[in-house]
């Protein structure tokens, strides 16, 4: 039977890129036997629950070959990949986008695509699970007991991301990540000897992983049986399946024209005739059908029919635990943090935002068992720290704060796995400057939907004499162009905790937190409240004429500056910005009533690229920010050198 399945998924891949003539047909035909062997000898996963939480999880990291994952799909089931739906891939409006999209197509455990981010995401997973088994999990209730599984390919492993991911994995000793190596010695511009010669299995050894290698891609028990192997090592693992990229097609296979491209008729004709498949296009055999009911969808359904007893019994004989489940369960917080849970400020307080998120962050932490996170080797400088644990590690599963190391990039997409896991609220730091590394990640966070806090400290040429490569510049309206992330720069500490308040109370959409290395103080009217409104009144002078916008540290900067033109006769309204997201949310009449249109004489300070202002002061005002690269020496003298005293604030105001 397994034959005949194989070849179903191979030309129903082949079926559907051709009719949208457009996609990837080689992996989809030389991959198919491992999926195969994945799907029908050990995931437990069904279309009557595709997101019950204890499913095995399943990462394409070799996004290109959607049509792989689709197919599977369909015929174990999934409504999403109905024949009409595998009919219209790559068509508008379709559940069967060109790469498989998280929320888009149920049944679709990660949106892939990026090169290197799939498996890298599948760390995340990983590391979810552990921790929710060790947190939750009592003898005789395995609540949380499921696998990762990958497909990857030779350009998931060239991505550097990967590596990164890969050796946290191995350190981490995340047993329960199993990878599939689809080793066809083919890339995209040919062969792969043209760009990577190295011993990929002997590297995954180093880093600390179990391998094996299938050399005959197309034995499906041989596959079977070295997952089975894999399971009992201890560590992480990567199984090197050797395939022929676009198998059965006579003159493509095995070439880098089987890659991206659809086969076509003349070359399909040919595959169906070499693998003895006889069906017409999207014709598929009852038999095939029964195959994937009997050995994915039936054992899934008994899988996870078994798992929702377990866990009513385990509410009865846990009842507190329980409660949490439940709530976790529902897709929400076992704590709801609420405004109440931070300590009030008083004005003239003075403190650096990133101590002040670090004091947030340990008010959220004490409150909420399923929130943790950390740095890329950063924590003391970020404050990143969850105060009175220790590391995570093999050892001690159950620390929430996490040493991913000088890994920035795979951070990003770590957390993306743990969010997409389910059951937890995560964060993790970085320089402001290193958002860059970070921000493929960030990216994917967004497209996903995925509430993950991305805190970012030195914020600004403050950080003085490390100069221009450690002071960020452009990375403010480079994260605000991202669509779906709220980019918040606190004005104070005030400021700080409705940024975290709102970072963990969010369903959808991750958070960008950008935090000085300097102390800022906290101004009278700043209002943890109006946070959430992007942009308000924090100072104002009756019959003002004249309006100053500012985020972060530059507020206190605007708030002295408006006092010395009202002394000087010029009446100031100080706006505080910080985040542009949420105040472009908010509806014309909030918007008119902070930048009434009839005010003109608009001034915004920011010690960042200027572009991201014109959009509120207008032809009519100015933007005092910072359009080159920064400088090395003490903060101050940079501070003052790029025009960011109250001197020249005053200055420009009188200029226009």
């Amino acid at each position: 039977m397994s034959n005949v399945s194989v070849n179903a998924i191979r030309f129903l891949g082949v079926d559907a890129i051709n009719k949208a003539n457009s996609g990837h047909p080689g992996v989809v035909m030389g991959a198919a036997p491992m999926a195969y062997a994945l799907f029908t000898k050990q995931m437990h996963i069904t279309p009557e629950a595709p997101n019950w939480l204890n499913r095995d999880r399943f990462v394409l990291s070799a996004g290109h070959g959607s049509m792989l994952l689709y197919a599977l799909l369909h015929l174990t089931g999934y409504e999403d990949t109905s024949m009409e739906e595998l009919k219209a891939f790559r068509q508008w409006g379709s559940k069967t986008p060109g790469h498989p999209e998280f929320g888009h197509t149920a049944g679709v455990d990660a949106t892939s695509g990026p090169l290197g981010q799939g498996i890298s995401t599948a760390v995340g997973f990983a590391l979810a699970e552990r921790f929710l088994a060790a947190k939750y999990n009592k003898e005789g209730f395995p609540i949380f007991d499921h696998y990762t599984y990958a497909i990857a390919g030779d350009g998931d492993f060239m991505e550097g991301v990967s590596a990164e991911a890969a050796s946290f994995a191995g350190h981490q000793k995340l047993d329960k990540l199993i990878v599939l190596y689809d080793s066809n010695n083919i890339c995209l511009d040919g062969e792969l000897d043209d760009a990577m010669t190295e011993n990929v299995r002997a590297r995954y050894e180093a880093y600390g992983w179990y391998t094996a290698l299938v050399e005959d891609g197309t034995d499906v028990e041989a596959i079977n049986i070295a997952i089975e192997a894999a399971k009992t090592s201890g560590k992480p693992s990567l199984i090197e399946v050797k395939t022929v990229i676009g198998h059965g097609a006579p003159t493509k296979g095995g070439t880098n024209a089987a890659h991206g491209a659809p086969l076509g008729a003349e070359e399909t004709a040919a595959a169906r005739e070499a693998l003895g498949w006889t069906y017409e296009p999207f014709d598929i055999p009852s038999s095939v059908y029964a195959d994937f009911k009997a050995n994915v969808a039936d054992r899934g359904a008994a899988a996870h029919e078994a798992w929702t007893q377990l866990v009513a019994d385990y509410q009865a004989a846990y009842p507190a635990e329980g409660a949490e489940l439940a709530a976790i369960l529902a897709g929400k917080d076992p704590v709801a943090i609420t405004p109440a849970d931070f300590p009030a400020l008083e004005a003239g307080f003075s403190q650096a935002t990133r101590n002040s998120s670090q004091d947030a962050l340990n008010v959220i932490a004490s409150k909420l068992p399923t929130f943790l996170g950390g740095s890329a080797d950063l924590a003391h400088s970020n404050m990143t720290y969850i105060k009175g644990e220790g590391l995570q590690d093999a050892d001690h599963v159950l620390n929430r704060n996490i040493q991913f190391g000088v890994r920035e990039f795979a951070m990003g997409a770590i957390l993306n796995g743990m969010a997409l896991h389910g059951g937890l609220r995560v964060y993790g730091g970085t320089f402001f400057v290193f958002s860059d590394y970070v921000k493929a990640a960030v990216r994917l966070s967004a497209l996903q939907g995925l509430p993950v806090t991305y805190v970012f400290t030195h914020d600004s040429i403050a950080v003085g004499e490390d100069g221009p490569t450690h002071e960020p510049i452009e990375q403010l309206p480079g994260l605000r162009a991202l669509p779906n992330l709220n980019v918040i720069r606190p004005a104070d500490a005030r400021e700080t905790q409705a940024a975290w308040h709102l970072a963990v109370n969010s369903s959808s959409t991750p958070t960008a937190l950008v935090l000085t290395r300097q102390n800022l103080t906290v101004e009278e009217g700043t209002d943890f409240d109006k946070v959430a409104k992007g942009a308000y009144v924090v100072y104002e002078a009756a019959g003002f004429d004249t309006i100053l916008l500012a985020s972060g540290s530059e507020v206190n900067l605007a708030v002295k500056a408006a006092k010395e033109l009202e002394a000087a006769g010029t009446k100031v309204r100080v706006v505080s910005v910080p985040s542009m997201e949420l105040f472009d949310a908010q509806d014309a009449v909030y918007k008119e009533e902070i930048l009434p249109n009839a005010v003109r004489r608009r001034v915004a300070i920011e010690m960042a690229a200027s572009l991201s202002w014109y959009k509120y002061v207008g032809l009519d005002g100015k933007v005092i920010g910072i359009d080159k690269f920064g400088a090395s020496a003490p903060a101050q003298t940079v501070i003052d050198n790029y025009g960011f005293t109250v001197e020249n604030v005053v200055a420009v105001v009188n200029s226009l």
